[in-house]
């Protein structure tokens, strides 16, 4: 039953949290599901416009996805839909093309200063590191190097990475019970190093881009922080802004 509503939380806040926390438990887990809005208004004491408004803006949030006729389900990165959402990698002619993680490298290691400022953990804490090469129709076009809170990702290693098919998200989610909600990207142009241009098959100097991204998961827990070498010389970065 929710409790009075204060004045600062409106009363279908007060619903969405109670939602999330059934998210984050697993009581509802990605693809599955969530009761209709009828046997939540029931369980939360609210009226149904109250759990619709909430589920509206979960909906809005990519949280949530609904499905007409069928119900309202929990997000999940094998959803199609949601391939573009966390890689906006387009062909020069506008095109979206399935990508192949390539894993380079997986290894264990301890936090640095940058590490726990990004991540939110201590000093010396152990976090997982990450190289792979992103590749479209056969081609290598982003170098990735991600840093894994130790505590979330245990048992992570590159024959893991290898051995999986389909997008990094995607395994977090089925092997780890990790979603990632959102992220925060910073661009910026670079030019190609020595390592970079041989991996990506440019020359050196040629313009780059670097994008760096932290990914956070329910509760706002910053659990990833990758840096990519994106070449644009046969894609861009496309973002649609509303």
């Amino acid at each position: 039953m929710v409790n009075e509503s204060p004045t600062f939380s409106p009363l279908y806040r007060q619903i969405k949290n109670l939602i999330l926390q059934g998210l984050e438990s697993g009581e509802w887990r990605p693809g599955e599901p969530i009761p209709s809005e009828t046997e939540l208004a029931t369980r939360f004491n609210v009226s149904q416009g109250t759990v619709r408004k909430a589920i509206d803006e979960m909906a809005a949030e990519n949280l949530l996805l609904r499905r007409q006729g069928k119900g309202t389900f929990v997000a999940t990165h094998s959803d199609p839909r949601a391939f573009f959402r966390f890689l906006r990698l387009v062909a020069l002619d506008g095109s979206v093309e399935p990508s192949v993680s390539v894993p380079l490298e997986c290894w264990r290691a301890k936090a640095g200063q940058e590490a726990v400022r990004v991540l939110h953990v201590q000093l010396g804490d152990p976090i997982i590191i990450v190289r792979r090469l992103l590749q479209f129709s056969g081609k290598p076009v982003v170098v990735d190097e991600i840093y894994l809170r130790g505590d979330v990702f245990e048992g992570l290693s590159l024959e893991v990475l290898k051995e999986h098919q389909g997008s990094l998200y995607t395994l977090f989610e089925s092997k780890f019970g990790v979603r990632m909600i959102r992220a925060e990207e910073r661009v910026r142009a670079i030019p190609a190093d020595h390592a970079s241009a041989e991996l990506l098959g440019v020359a050196e100097g040629t313009p780059l881009l670097s994008v760096e991204r932290v990914c956070f998961t329910y509760g706002d827990k910053p659990v990833e922080w990758r840096r990519g070498i994106y070449s644009t010389v046969e894609h861009c970065y496309f973002n649609e802004l509303n």
